[in-house]
C-alpha cells in the first residue's frame, strides 16, 4: 500500500518557514488534497482547528477520512488569543483496517499515558512532530512493514528516521 504523511506549513502560516530550504510560498491545500486522495491508500494530513471548515470540503470522498485528534500539554499563549490552540485536528485515511499488538483498544487522539504528548523543542523547524505522534499516526493509517510510505513535508527528517526505526522493529518482531 501506499500511504503519504503530510504534516505542512498551515494555512495563513507560511511565513515561519522562509528560512527553509524547502521554502515556497504558502502550500496550495487544494492541490494537496488531491494528490493525497488520488495518489495514495492511506494519509495522515496535519492542520490546525481553525481550517478545519476550509479544508474538509475540499475532500471529494469523505468515505474513510476520520478527524483525530493530537492533545497538546504545552500550548504556546498568544497575546490577543484568549483560547489556546492546545490541540491539533490530525485528518486520517486508514488503508486498512488498524491492529496494534500491544494495546487492545486504539484511540482517535493521542497521549502518552497519563501525559500527554509534548510539542518537540530544538529540532530546528517550527512544527516538528514527536517521534510518539509519528508512530501514532502510522498506526491510525493501518500501516504495515511493507508498505511505501511517502513524506511530503520532510523538514527536520523525522517522520522518515521513525518510519525506517518503527520497520526495523516489526522485522525483528516478525510482523508483516
Amino acid at each position: 500500500m501506499r500511504l503519504a504523511y503530510a504534516d505542512p506549513p498551515y494555512p495563513g502560516c507560511a511565513h515561519l518557514y522562509k528560512g527553509h530550504e524547502d521554502y515556497a510560498g504558502e502550500v496550495d491545500h487544494a492541490a494537496l488534497i488531491r494528490r493525497l486522495e488520488t495518489e495514495f491508500d492511506g494519509f495522515i494530513l496535519h492542520t490546525t482547528s481553525g481550517a478545519l471548515w476550509d479544508l474538509l470540503p475540499l475532500f471529494a470522498d469523505r468515505s474513510g477520512i476520520r478527524i483525530m485528534g493530537w492533545f497538546k500539554p504545552f500550548a504556546a499563549f498568544k497575546r490577543n488569543v484568549s483560547v489556546a490552540y492546545a490541540w491539533e485536528p490530525c485528518i486520517v485515511k486508514a488503508c486498512r483496517k488498524p491492529v496494534v499488538n500491544h494495546r487492545v483498544i486504539m484511540r482517535d487522539w493521542i497521549q502518552e499515558g497519563a501525559v500527554r504528548e509534548s510539542i518537540t523543542m530544538k529540532k530546528g523547524l517550527t512544527g516538528a512532530k514527536p517521534p510518539r505522534v509519528v508512530l501514532w499516526a502510522f498506526e491510525m493509517m493501518g500501516a504495515e512493514r511493507n508498505d511505501e510510505l511517502t513524506d511530503l513535508y520532510p523538514g527536520t527528517g523525522i517522520v522518515g528516521e521513525t518510519w525506517r526505526g518503527w520497520q526495523a522493529e516489526r522485522a525483528l518482531d516478525g510482523v508483516a
